[in-house]
């Protein structure tokens, strides 16, 4: 962790498929900019700091399919080993000192301890010589058993804070939870795509895991952080595209 990072005493392609690469030289987005700082978007999903030399990522939720197979809804055991595949792809591109992965990493309290040993390996292999920081989330709220990397409930840095779940009136704020996708419309249908949900003082991270669903950006969630008043960056096939709010659709249109 940098010398500014502290812990809370609170406790240009055309839109296409889900995500799977990392864009960081050819993306064509500029960055994101909260609080003054400068914050590149990456279409597989994931937010660079360069000042910081600092990877977010969002709702992982591994072992989401383990974690439905034991209640008896039986999912294709790989989401884990997709989801790690895709963030090691990230960590290669970006060489980041520090990743944060900004809760609900953990579909549940003990998705940690149920992972492979493959998984297990790549997660450490992932973890090995940088700072890995995990952080709260509702699905997974105490430190993940038996894994390497500091566990907070949220992280400040400079103007900057990352935690899970955005609060109400926050400046420099970076958060997941929500899982946002907006749907534009493409030659006369809804599109329906993961994306960042972003002003000039927030960012509201899509999530990164396989198995993960999304949350419209036109819900009153977003429209109680926004106002109304936000950029969707709408993930494509190899770029990210900045769609205003007042443009994206109900899910209905879809």
């Amino acid at each position: 962790m940098t010398a500014r990072a502290e812990q809370s005493q609170d406790g240009g392609g055309a839109i296409g498929a889900a995500p799977g690469r990392s864009a960081r030289f050819h993306n064509g987005s500029p960055p994101i900019l909260i609080a003054g700082e400068a914050f590149e978007t990456d279409v597989a999903g994931a937010l660079y700091w360069p000042d910081e030399r600092l990877l977010a990522v969002s709702d992982l939720h591994l072992e989401k399919g383990s974690s439905f197979a034991a209640r008896g809804a039986l999912l294709p055991p790989y989401d884990t080993g997709d989801t790690l595949a895709r963030l090691q792809r990230l960590v290669a591109a970006y060489a980041p000192r520090t990743v944060v992965a900004l809760g609900d990493s953990f579909h549940d309290p003990f998705g940690a301890a149920r992972l492979g040993l493959a998984d297990r390996q790549a997660l450490a292999a992932l973890q090995s010589g940088r700072d890995w920081i995990w952080i709260a989330g509702n699905h997974d709220p105490g430190p993940p058993a038996g894994v390497a990397g500091h566990w907070l409930p949220e992280l400040r840095i400079g103007p900057i804070t990352f935690r899970h779940r955005a609060e109400a009136d926050a400046r420099g704020e970076i958060s997941g939870h929500w899982h946002p996708v907006a749907v534009v419309a493409i030659g006369g249908r809804g599109l329906r795509r993961r994306c960042f949900v972003a002003d000039e003082s927030r960012v509201v991270m899509p999530a990164f895991g396989a198995y993960a669903g999304g949350l419209n950006v036109r819900h009153r969630a977003f429209e109680s952080l926004f106002g109304g008043a936000f950029t969707a960056h709408v993930m494509g096939d190899f770029a990210l595209h900045p769609i205003p709010g007042r443009y994206c659709l109900p899910d209905r249109s879809c």
